[in-house]
């Protein structure tokens, strides 16, 4: 494994970068659950949805090709990213219009670079530069390699979430700052 390193990019950047992490996305969930649910075009609209939210963070790994990355964004009661979801459970809604909660949108690492601490680091690394007290992920049901690592990290799942477009529903994991 040669050295990996870690760099933040401005919205600007990855923007401009947007479809070297949807190859990246392609790549990394390759033989996974997410695989099926995660196409290019999705994830670009997302993506391009996510860099306009406020305070979007966003940190790559790389030796020196990309191998990673990680981002999110501030959510509050009043952010548009709620928009696409129905159904919210009282307790989640409560705790956006307490504090401030930042929502790790993505962290994909590629399959070669795993076990050795990457995802882990890019983990650290996006939420630190958040500042906020709480942060809020959603997993796909059944991905357990992603349970784990987060269950790791001090995250608990507080419940779950329906996108509007899909029934299936998504996995809420909360964790507390440190």
């Amino acid at each position: 494994m040669s050295q990996v390193f870690l760099r933040r990019l401005s919205r600007w950047q990855a923007e401009d970068q947007r479809d070297d992490f949807a190859d990246l996305q392609s790549v990394a969930y390759r033989g996974t659950p997410q695989e099926a649910t995660y196409d290019r075009d999705e994830f670009l609209r997302r993506f391009a949805d996510h860099v306009q939210q406020p305070e979007f963070e966003m940190i790559i790994a790389s030796n020196p090709a990309l191998v990673g990355c990680s981002y999110g964004f501030r959510v509050d009661r009043d952010s548009t990213w709620w928009d696409g979801f129905q159904d919210i459970p009282e307790h989640i809604e409560q705790l956006t219009a307490s504090q401030h909660v930042f929502c790790l949108a993505e962290l994909m690492v590629l399959p070669e670079e795993r076990r050795h601490h990457v995802g882990g680091k890019l983990h650290d690394q996006v939420l630190s530069r958040s500042g906020a007290p709480v942060a809020i992920t959603l997993l796909e049901p059944g991905d357990v390699p992603a349970r784990t690592a987060f269950q790791a990290w001090g995250w608990t799942k507080t419940g779950q979430l329906h996108r509007r477009s899909d029934a299936t529903p998504l996995e809420a994991w909360i964790r507390q700052a440190p």
